[in-house]
Order: structure tokens, then sequence, then C-alpha cells
């Protein structure tokens, strides 16, 4: 169908008929309209005039264009028109000239596209641009001098050069009128070209001695409507008799000059004799009835005939070349001879690529053939340098595709991954077939968007966090961390308590969670020696839609402080009757006197006992071994040594600072086991001062009491070895029943305290109606018996003596 301005019913162009093969070809291809509308329109329309409407020809409707973003594209890729979104009308977008878009090419056709981008489709149409009479016919000499003998025979022709008019057709010029004379008439002759040019007919012989010079007006009129004219003065000077006109070489030149040739290049050299003499024979070299190209293009040398270039060639504009030339001699008689210059193409133009459209971002989940990109390519070369090759980096995700002519679209070949690569930088290379081929690169970059695919990652699987006890609250104890390789929200992490594996974990009395930072804080203070280690887990989420989540586990180990003072089991301070040990005078040096036992509740070097002696009755009788507690004797014991003796013994841990205790020792020295009280050593000067005088008396005394001591130690004896063969160790004292409660569990962790992890003590007492028997402890969680205070080394001492 055509728009306004359709051409005669019955009138078949050269271009239509290669639309018709282009139909044919085109015809399978479902992104292609088969059918090509037709559109008219006269060159220097005003800006804004209808054209057609592309709604009624397509068969779409109004909203389509808008929906489907309707572009027109021309094929040089310049808005000729214009499409009304609202209406569908092509409306002519700028004044067209017909001269300057197709010179004298006729019929002047403009190809363009009607391209909807979603779904991908083409439209082709092709708008008719009509001439009208708008140059006037012009004569590039507006002076024309003609030098004819007058011995010219009657018949004789004159070619002048004919007067040019960019208009074409009947527009163009159509005939040429001459001043009215006796001598000359006019005849039109067609040129190669179609053209017509004058030719002056000499109708009588001239005679330069009754008229040496003729003026003639020449009128050029073209076939518009009304006829346009322009005219030249035609000058005819009379001359001598020349009767031999110039001859060339060869009447056809034909050449063969490369696009690329500089300027003043020597295209080809023409020659021409004349055999007459003098002046007449004097030949000048120039073209004849050539056009306003050819004349900016190629000049000739009037007299050594070379032709040379005066313009840059272009193959892609003109192929060739047909230019007359014209030899003059002195007598104005002329030779005529013609020069074929054929353009020979030279890859000089590099591919173009022009981008369509393009889409960025796209999500990561996109699916696969989703278009990207359109765009189109174009060489102005031809033959095998107007050949194009397109590709694309081959580690790309993306496929190029041929769509229609010389467009190609880009597309997804597979899924996207924004956490892999979040843009793409896609070079379009386009190569020719030329030699040397030429490429032309364009750079597009595709951002890809992100979409939520990726749970929030812990730095580690589990975390373990250490707090000293006697913590102050809201202590920051430790962070978790989790990163997400989503961007935006899909990356945005929030921590939480996840709900503990056992219920009766006081979890959200213990710890707390920033839900922005991950940093725990413990809510209260933690003792160690009641809860040692907990463990919970945490959650991360994003905040994508929807919300992806992960979780860690988390440790908490409570690390001792030293909080606890040493406590001292034997011997205890807090009964009302100090507990003495005997120690016998004939005691060898380490002699193990007593041993102190005390327990720390702490942990680690917080539990190191050590026992240092502060203070004694007597220094340097007594020495406490530091790792264990015992006291033993440093030296052998003399009847010097006073009878009762204090010792002041300090327990302190290793912490720090260290804490301590102290415990206070009664040792009692006795001859024998048969003597277990001394009085007092006021009692004795008492007893000393009222003792009669008599030798005889104390005599009597002394032996009274070494009999009554005698029996006593036996009785002592007997005692003792009863009690060592009932499995309890025996040590004679004054101890009295402990009173105030134990600790639970007393465990020296270190090993160097006096009690072992495997050992729990338990004070046993035996009350009698006398004198209270010697305390003593007994394992209760091994079978092997422990002595508190080394009894059975005590008990083999009373054996041996």
């Amino acid at each position: 169908m055509f728009g306004q301005g359709a051409m005669e019913p019955g009138e078949v162009s050269p271009q239509q008929i290669r639309q018709v093969l282009l139909f044919f070809v085109f015809l399978g291809g479902s992104l292609v309209c088969s059918e090509t509308w037709h559109y008219s329109v006269a060159e220097e329309t005003e800006i804004g005039s209808f054209i057609g409407n592309v709604v009624k020809d397509i068969g779409l409707g109004v909203e389509d264009l808008a929906a489907r973003g309707a572009t027109v594209i021309f094929d040089d890729y310049k808005p000729y028109l214009l499409l009304d979104q609202q209406t569908g009308n092509l409306l002519l977008n700028e004044q067209l000239d017909r001269e300057a878009l197709c010179d004298f090419t006729e019929p002047c056709i403009l190809h363009f596209q009607v391209l909807f981008e979603n779904p991908l489709q083409f439209f082709r149409a092709e708008l008719w641009v009509k001439d009208i009479n708008d140059h006037t016919p012009t004569f590039l000499d507006k002076h024309i001098l003609l030098k004819i003998s007058e011995s010219t025979a009657p018949g004789t022709s004159f070619q002048m050069d004919s007067a040019q008019d960019l208009d074409i057709g009947k527009n163009g010029v159509q005939n040429y009128t001459l001043s009215p004379n006796p001598h000359f008439h006019l005849k039109l002759q067609d040129s190669d070209e179609g053209r017509k040019y004058p030719e002056l007919l000499l109708d009588q012989p001239l005679d330069r001695e009754k008229e040496p010079e003729l003026k003639l007006t020449l009128t050029a009129l073209d076939g518009g409507s009304p006829p346009r004219s322009g005219t030249a003065l035609v000058r005819v000077l009379v001359l001598d008799i020349n009767d031999n006109a110039p001859e060339f070489e060869r009447p056809l030149y034909e050449v063969l000059v490369p696009e690329n040739s500089p300027l003043n290049s020597l295209v080809v050299k023409v020659s021409a004799t004349d055999i007459d003499a003098g002046i007449n024979g004097e030949l000048s070299y120039s073209f004849s009835h050539v056009s306003r190209d050819i004349r900016k293009t190629f000049e000739i040398h009037p007299i050594s005939g070379e032709v040379r270039l005066k313009a840059l060639l272009d193959f892609e504009l003109i192929q060739s070349y047909t230019i007359n030339i014209q030899a003059i001699d002195g007598g104005s008689l002329s030779g005529k001879s013609s020069m074929l210059v054929h353009v020979v193409d030279v890859n000089d133009n590099p591919p173009e690529i022009v981008i369509t459209s393009l889409t960025s971002p796209i999500p990561e989940n996109s699916s696969p053939e989703m278009v990207v990109a359109v765009f189109s390519l174009r060489d102005q070369d031809s033959g095998d340098n107007g050949r194009m090759v397109c590709s694309i980096q081959e580690d790309l995700p993306f496929l190029l595709k041929p769509t229609f002519k010389n467009f190609y679209t880009l597309v997804t070949e597979s899924p996207l991954d924004r956490e892999s690569k979040a843009k793409y930088s896609i070079t379009i290379t386009v190569t020719d077939m030329g030699t040397p081929r030429l490429k032309t690169q364009h750079n597009i970059t595709v951002l890809v968007s992100d979409v939520n695919d990726n749970a929030p990652a812990f730095t580690q699987a589990s975390y373990t966090l250490r707090v000293r006890e006697n913590n102050s609250p809201a202590l920051h104890i430790g962070t978790v961390s989790a990163t997400d390789t989503d961007a935006g929200a899909n990356a945005q992490v929030t921590y939480s308590l996840l709900p503990p594996a056992d219920p009766h974990v006081p979890l959200a009395s213990l710890v707390s969670i920033n839900a922005d930072n991950g940093h725990l804080f413990a809510l209260r203070s933690l003792d160690y020696e009641a809860l040692r280690a907990f463990e919970f887990r945490v959650g991360a989420a994003d905040r994508g839609s929807p919300p992806l989540s992960s979780q860690a586990l988390v440790r908490v180990l409570v690390e001792d402080d030293n909080d606890n003072a040493p406590f001292v089991l034997y011997p205890l301070q807090n009964t009302s009757a100090p507990c003495t040990e005997l120690l016998p005078r004939a005691a060898e040096p380490g002699y193990l006197v007593t041993k102190v036992v005390a327990v720390d509740g702490d942990a680690g070097q917080n539990a190191w006992l050590s026992y240092q002696l502060l203070k004694a009755t007597e220094p340097g009788l007594f020495g406490v071994w530091a790792h264990n507690g015992e006291v033993r004797t440093a030296r052998p014991l003399s009847e010097r040594d006073a009878a009762r003796h204090r010792l002041l013994v300090l327990v302190k841990d290793n912490g720090e600072p260290p804490l301590s205790a102290s415990v206070t020792l009664h040792v009692l020295l006795v001859d024998g086991f048969s003597q277990p009280h001394l009085p007092p050593p006021e009692a004795e000067a008492e007893a000393a001062a009222a003792a009669p005088a008599d030798p005889l008396t104390v005599y009597l005394v002394v032996a009274l009491a070494s009999v009554s001591s005698l029996f006593l130690f036996s009785v002592l004896v007997f005692v003792v070895v009863r009690l060592c063969g009932r499995g309890g160790a025996a040590r004679a004292g004054r101890c009295s029943v402990p009173e105030g409660p134990f600790p639970g569990h007393l465990v020296d962790v270190s090993g160097t305290g006096t009690l072992s992890h495997s050992y729990q003590y338990e004070v046993c007492l035996s009350r009698g109606i006398g004198t209270s028997e010697f305390k003593f402890l007994k394992s209760v969680a091994s079978n092997r018996q422990g002595s508190v205070n080394d009894v059975e080394e005590n008990s083999n001492f009373v054996n041996g003596f």
C-alpha cells in the first residue's frame, strides 16, 4: 500500500522489483513483516506534515505503539520522520532536499523500518522523495567563446556546454533556444547520459571581412511549470582558414583509480595531434559536456593533457566517471575523446555499531534468552570490504543472535550470579573481510541486580567464649559475626538467641545478644563454683523476602577467680578447747609431729596451697613442709627445751592476689605416753617452794612417782594398741568435737594441696567417760586409707618406745 503521493498504476520501477525479491527472501522470518509499505513526499515539504498512519497500515492498536516501544529507524540512522505515539501518524521531522539526498538518482527512495522492541518485530517501509522544480538551469560558463574560420562549410556544427539543472526528469533541462541570427541555428543532441546538449549549426559561410564577431544568446529551458530558464552569451570570433581538426591517439581512455589516491595524483595523460601549422596547430585540452562533480574532482592541464585529481575519490558515493575530452587547435577546431575512470574500492571505512536498545540492570535470576541489547551494523564499503563478522568475548554468559538484515540481539545464555560477578563489561567487536581488515569495538556495561539467594554465613561454626567469674552485669563477653554475600536489604543481618535444647537452662537470664551487631552480654554475675560452662545457639537472618537464616553454636567457659580463701580441715580452729599434739623427747630430726590439712574451693593455681611457719615458741625446733603441710622436727630434742610449744602456720593459695588462712598448733613434749599431762609451769613453781628440804622425803616421792608413772604408761600403751588394732589411727591429746559445717566437696585440682580429687573426708570423734580419745579423719571416697597425721608413723614410734 502507498501513502499520499503513490506512483501511477502500472508503473514498475527497479526499486519495486528489488522489494519483491526481498519479500521472498524474508517471507519465512517471524520477526520481519513480509510486506513493504510505501510513502511519498515532495521535497521542501514543511516540517510536521502528515506522511501516513502506521496503525492503519500495520493493523495494530494505537496503545501498542508505546507499550511495544515502536521506533522509526532509517538505513542512514537520520530522523527524517517522527512517529506520533498517540496517533500512529508519521510526521515529517525535517525538510527534505531531494538533490542533497539522491543527487541525480531516480527514483529517490529512503528505506526505513518500524521497530517494535517488545516483542521484537520489524516492518519495512520506503519513503519516496519527489522532485519539484526548485532549481534554475545554469551554464557553468556565462560567456562562451567560439572561434570559427571563415572557410567553415555550411552545416558545420559547434558543440557547446550544456546547462546544469539539479532537478531531474521533466524538471531538468528540456530545451535550448538561440537568439535569431542569419548564420546559425540550434540543434539539440542527446548525450550518453540521457541529457540534451546544444550544438550550433552553420547555415551559411562566414565572412570575416564583413562581420568579424557575432554575439548570440543561448537560453536553456526546463520542463517545470512554470518553466525556469538560464542564459549564456556566445561570442563567435571569425578566424582565418584552418582546415584540419585535432585527432586523439585513442577514442576512449579507460583507467582504474584507487579511491585512496592522494590529491594531484596523475590519472591519465591524453594526447592529440593537428597537422596544421602555426597557431592552427597549437592545441588546448579541456573537458567537454561534464557535470559539476567532474569539474570539482578532476582537472586537465590545457597544454600537457595530464588529467589529475582535484578532490578525493569516494567509491561509496560514485563508482565511475565518464569524461568527455576535447582538444581545440588555434583555429577552434576540436577533436573528441572520452575517458572512463573506474574508482577501485579500498577498505577505508570501518564497520559502524549503533545500539538501539539496552536493558541494565537485569536480575540475577533472569531466564535464559532474555534480550539485553539490540544493535545494528553497517559498513559503507562493498564486496568483501563490506562483509562483516560480529562477536563478543567467549567467557561471558551472553550470546549474539542475528535477527533482520544487519540487526543483532544480545541475549543471556545461562543463569547469572550477582555474588560471583555483579557487572559485565561486554565488548562488541565487528570486523570486515577487507584487506587490511578493519575492526570496530563498542563497550557496553550490564549490571546484575541482586536476588535473595544466599543465607547469612557465620565466620565460625562454633564460638568458644571465656568470661571470668564475678563479672559485672551487662558485661560484653564476645561477638558472633555472620556475613551475607547478597546486597542491600538481602544482606542486612539480624541476630537472635535460639531456644535452648534443654528447657531447664535459664538462658534468658544468663546472656543477651545485640540484634544489629551480634555482641553478646552476660546479664548477671557468674560463679565458677556454681556454673563452669554452658552453651546455646544463635541465629542470623537476613531481611530479604523470603528471609534466609543460619545458626551457630556458642560455648561459654567461666574462668575461675581467686575468690575463696583456703579452708583448714585439721586442726579446726573454731572449737572451744585447742587440740594438743604429743611429741616424745626421744624423737629424731624429721619426726612427723602432725599435718595441717586444708582445701581451696577455687581451681587451677588459685587452689595451689603452700604452708609456712610464721611463728614458734622456739624457732628452729620445728619446720613445715611448704607443699603438704607436714610439721616435722628440725633437730633433736634436749632437756632444755620447753615442755609446751605454740606454732602459728600460714596456709596461702597461689592466686593473684593470694588469699590465706592461719592455724595455731599446740605441741606438748613428753618423756613417754604414760605422762599425758604436765602441770603448768606456775603450779610446778609453787610445788617446789612448798616441798620440804628433807632429802629422804624427796627420794620417797621420786620412787612413788616412778612406780605410778610406769603403771600409767603401761595402761596407756594398752589403750593405744587396742585402738590401732581396731583400724583407727590414734594420737593422744585433748580434741573437742568440731562445731560448724565443713565444705561439701573439698577438691585440690593441682594436686599440690593436702587433698586429691578423689577424696572426701569426714571427721570422727569417740567420747569416753574420761579423757576424750584422739580425733581422726577417715576417707569415704576410696578404699585406700589415708592418714591425715601419719598415725601409722606414730604407732611405730609407740611400739619402739
